[in-house]
């Protein structure tokens, strides 16, 4: 097969997923020294509605759409995401193909004031883009005041900043790669805050007819991250999980042994439900939906049942 003379990435136009397709780019051009590889910079839905939270309206495929498009038209040849921002039904003509090795998953507190979580006093005001974060901050304090918090990751930062927070709990991964460790004051431990499925990974779209791109972006493949994030999401499409669900899965490996935890959880988080499950890693996506059973039949059917049947309150 020839090798690739020209490759046009889709990207949002944020700064973190600017570093995230930069990422991408210095990868390929390291693999394919002769390409020219250019980044198509879009704006989507997602970044563009900033006054309500994702679960009202339309959920994490807004940040996908005019990626997407441009995909379909040949404007771009792939797209990179943060993982956990691509939707779990993912639907023909596009494929994910491609999974990168995994950075820090964990969620991060940040905090002018306080170390973490157990220093906030009663009423102070945690914001959070995330129903999962939500409801496990409130389930393990439930004297704090949890807000939505919208907005790229310096327009977070500068809300804290301004003083309308008291803290923000951010996925870390995003904090690190803009060179931005140094906010963090404390890292969620999983077994406190369960990570989303797919957080800390990035994935690559193209058409699921480009068998060019396929071949040419399997050197980026990692095999690990892969088989982890095949069970967690395979936990979310088995439980139609979306921005409207409270729900949370992460797996690890050791050895060819994956062990994965999930949970959902009701919004107020006086209910959380959990499920563990493990096996080899070629049964990743076995694994993922043997969890998200055990979920339902611990209870998280009639949380999911009770959000279907009334979704303001989410």
């Amino acid at each position: 097969m020839s090798l690739p003379q020209r490759l046009v990435i889709a990207t949002r136009a944020s700064r973190l997923a600017l570093w995230q397709a930069e990422h991408v780019r210095d990868r390929l051009r390291t693999l394919y020294p002769a390409c020219a590889v250019e980044l198509l910079t879009l704006t989507t839905r997602g970044d563009q509605i900033l006054d309500r939270t994702l679960s009202k309206v339309g959920g994490k495929g807004l940040f996908v759409k005019e990626l997407e498009n441009a995909l379909l038209d040949g404007r771009a040849d792939l797209a990179v995401h943060s993982l956990k921002d691509v939707p779990v039904d993912l639907q023909a003509p596009f494929e994910l193909c491609a999974v990168l090795d995994r950075a820090d998953p964990r969620d991060a507190f940040v905090s002018n004031r306080y170390a973490s979580l157990a220093d906030l006093p009663a009423g102070a005001v945690v914001g959070t883009s995330s129903l999962r974060r939500e409801s496990q901050i409130r389930s393990r304090f439930p004297a704090l005041v949890v807000k939505p918090l919208r907005g790229n990751l310096d327009t977070r930062l500068s809300k804290l900043d301004k003083g309308d927070y008291d803290a923000i709990v951010l996925a870390a991964a995003g904090l690190d790669r803009l060179g931005m460790g140094e906010r963090i004051r404390s890292l969620l431990d999983p077994a406190d805050s369960l990570p989303a499925a797919g957080q800390g990974a990035l994935g690559i779209e193209i058409r699921n007819d480009r068998d060019d791109m396929r071949a040419w972006l399997a050197p980026l493949v990692s095999a690990d991250t892969t088989a982890c994030v095949l069970a967690e999401r395979a936990v979310s499409r088995k439980l139609g999980g979306s921005c409207q669900v409270p729900l949370a899965a992460f797996a690890q490996l050791a050895g060819d042994t994956l062990s994965l935890r999930a949970l959902v959880a009701s919004p107020d988080g006086t209910r959380v439900v959990h499920a563990t499950h493990s096996g080899p890693m070629t049964e990743a996506e076995a694994i993922g939906e043997a969890a998200a059973s055990e979920l339902l039949e611990a209870g998280a059917e009639t949380i999911l049942r009770e959000l279907l049947q009334n979704p303001g309150s989410v």
